[in-house]
């Protein structure tokens, strides 16, 4: 079916705005042309405001899709394929996702203290024990390796020592092998912890206080948020298709 020419008028710009065009943008197009508009003109705020660089903007969309909480694969590959069109280098991309499976040492920074809470009320624990010295030579390395310490590591490291020894060898991999900047690092760990299918407050105050450390600007870390903030589009960009692949059978049947 041919597009209207309001149709075809917000197909050129969004194109003109997002470089980038395929079967769920038509999708939308085709059942709510206004509605696109408006999706566009809200994703590219960050474009338009330009405080990220285009690969690291694309390193940003690569850790929300591909996020454990959200596992937007349709994304993840289209911002793949954006990101190597903008310099990125196999290793660097390999990297970002090395960072995004970090996520899920969440369910021990969220979990050990209920469980601490938990032994206090029950009289078990009610003081934490000191460090012995396996345990202060996991604090040096960790501190070393990922460049910080942070109270949120205290209760793991004390109860659970041998996992945070995996996990400060797993965790700081990119940072003893890869290339991305400190400040890059920061910004993939804030993505995953401000987006909505996650929203770990905890952790994105502790990494945008890293960021800033290591000389991020206001601007650029409310880019990552901004980015982060329009995944909620996948609702309608799953939907859609299946939607006009439904009407259509319905015309079919009649």
């Amino acid at each position: 079916m041919e597009l209207t020419a309001r149709q075809q008028e917000v197909k050129d710009r969004f194109i003109q705005v997002r470089g980038t065009w395929g079967d769920t943008w038509e999708a939308m197009l085709r059942l709510d042309p206004e509605f696109l508009l408006a999706y566009l003109d809200f994703s590219a705020v960050p474009w338009r405001k330009g405080h990220l660089d285009t690969k690291t903007r694309e390193f940003i969309y690569i850790v929300v899709d591909a996020a454990a909480t959200h596992m937007y694969a349709p994304g993840v590959r289209q911002h793949i394929k954006a990101a190597l069109a903008a310099g990125a280098t196999p290793q660097e991309i390999m990297e970002v996702l090395e960072c995004t499976a970090t996520l899920s040492i969440h369910a021990m920074n969220v979990g050990v203290p209920v469980l601490t809470e938990v032994l206090a009320e029950r009289g078990i624990r009610t003081d934490a024990a000191p460090l012995n010295e396996y345990q202060e030579r996991l604090k040096a390395e960790f501190t070393q390796k990922r460049g910080y310490w942070n109270p949120t590591w205290d209760e793991m490291l004390e109860l659970d020592p041998e996992l945070f020894d995996a996990y400060t060898a797993f965790s700081s991999h990119p940072w003893t092998h890869g290339t991305l900047s400190p400040k890059v690092r920061e910004f993939i760990y804030m993505a995953f912890d401000t987006s909505a299918t996650h929203l770990y407050k905890v952790g994105l105050k502790l990494h945008i206080e890293n960021a800033l450390g290591y000389g991020a600007t206001i601007g650029e870390v409310l880019e990552v948020m901004e980015v982060a903030s329009v995944i909620g589009i996948h609702s309608v960009a799953m939907g859609a298709p299946i939607l006009l692949e439904e009407i259509a059978a319905l015309a079919g049947d009649d």
